[in-house]
C-alpha cells in the first residue's frame, strides 16, 4: 500500500484494508480447519486444534468461518472498493477449494499452486490504494509465489512423518531430501530474480535494491547450506533454519518496499 501510494496512504484506508484482510484470512483458515479436521487429528503439529479435538463442533466451525468470510468481503466492499473485495473473495475461495479440497491431498505440488492464495494480499493492498492493478503488484505477487515453496518445504521436511501418517503427499513425503533441497534452490533463485525485476518495474531506489541483493544472497546461502547438510546425510538436517529465515527474509524485503517510496 505504501508503494502504491508513493508514500503514506490514507490511514483509514489502511485500517479498513487490514481489518478486511485479517477477517478474510481468519475465515479461510477456520474453514480449512474444518475440512482438515480428520488429518489434523493425526499430526502432532495440528492435533490440538479445536476442530481436530472436537472442542468446537463442525457445524459451529463452518458457521464461524462463513461469517468471518462474508464480513471480510462486505467490509472491503463498503469501506475500500469492490476490486479489493472481489480479490479477497477469490483468495478465500482458492485457499478453501483450490488448495484444501483439490490440491492438498492429491499432489506433491500442492503448496506450489495452493500457495497462490497467500499471494493475494499484495494485490488486495495495491488495489485498495489505486482501485486497479498493474505490473508492480503482479511482481509482488510473484515474489510471494516463488517464496512459498522454499518457505514451506523446510517445514514439511521437519514434519515429514506427520504428513506421511496423515497421507498428505507433501514433496518431502514423496521425494528424497536431495530432490527437495534441489527444488528449494530452484525456487529460491527464481524468487531472488523476481525481487530484482521489481527494481526497474517499480523504479525502486537504493534501499530496496540493496536489500534485495543482500537478503537474497543470504537466502540463497541458506538454501545451499540445507543441500550441503542433505548431501552429508546429517541426522539433523536443521530445515527449520531456512524456514525461520524465510519469514525474516520476506518481512525485511517488504519493509524495504515500504520504506523505498519515501526516498523519492
Amino acid at each position: 500500500m505504501f508503494l502504491a501510494a508513493g508514500g503514506f496512504p490514507s490511514w483509514s484506508r489502511v485500517s479498513w484494508t487490514l481489518l478486511g484482510g485479517t477477517l478474510a484470512a481468519g475465515g479461510a483458515n477456520v474453514l480449512n480447519c474444518y475440512l482438515d479436521r480428520d488429518i489434523d487429528a493425526l499430526m502432532q503439529r495440528t492435533a490440538h486444534r479445536p476442530s481436530a479435538t472436537g472442542q468446537i463442533s463442525g457445524r459451529n466451525t463452518v458457521i464461524f468461518g462463513i461469517i468471518l468470510s462474508l464480513i471480510s468481503v462486505l467490509t472491503l466492499a463498503l469501506t475500500v472498493n469492490y476490486l479489493s473485495a472481489f480479490l479477497a473473495f477469490i483468495a478465500i475461495a482458492f485457499y478453501v477449494i483450490g488448495y484444501t479440497l483439490l490440491l492438498k491431498r492429491r499432489t506433491s505440488q500442492n503448496i506450489v499452486w495452493g500457495g497462490a492464495a497467500g499471494c493475494m494480499p499484495v494485490l488486495i493492498g495495491w488495489s485498495a490504494v489505486t482501485g486497479s492493478l498493474s505490473w508492480a503488484p503482479v511482481i509482488l505477487f510473484l515474489i510471494v509465489f516463488f517464496w512459498t515453496p522454499p518457505h514451506y518445504w523446510p517445514l514439511a521436511l521437519r514434519y515429514k512423518d506427520d504428513y506421511a501418517a496423515a497421507g498428505i503427499p507433501m514433496l518431502p513425503v514423496e521425494q528424497a531430501p536431495a530432490v527437495v533441497a534441489r527444488q528449494i534452490i530452484y525456487y529460491s533463485w527464481a524468487m531472488v530474480g523476481i525481487t530484482l525485476l521489481l527494481i526497474p518495474i517499480a523504479d525502486m531506489n537504493w534501499v530496496y535494491s540493496a536489500s534485495a541483493v543482500i537478503f537474497g544472497a543470504l537466502f540463497i546461502y541458506e538454501a545451499y547450506a540445507l543441500r550441503a547438510r542433505v548431501r552429508k546425510e546429517h541426522d539433523d538436517l536443521k530445515p527449520m533454519k531456512l524456514f525461520h529465515w524465510s519469514i525474516t527474509y520476506l518481512s525485511l524485503i517488504f519493509l524495504a518496499i515500504g520504506i523505498d517510496p519515501f526516498l523519492n
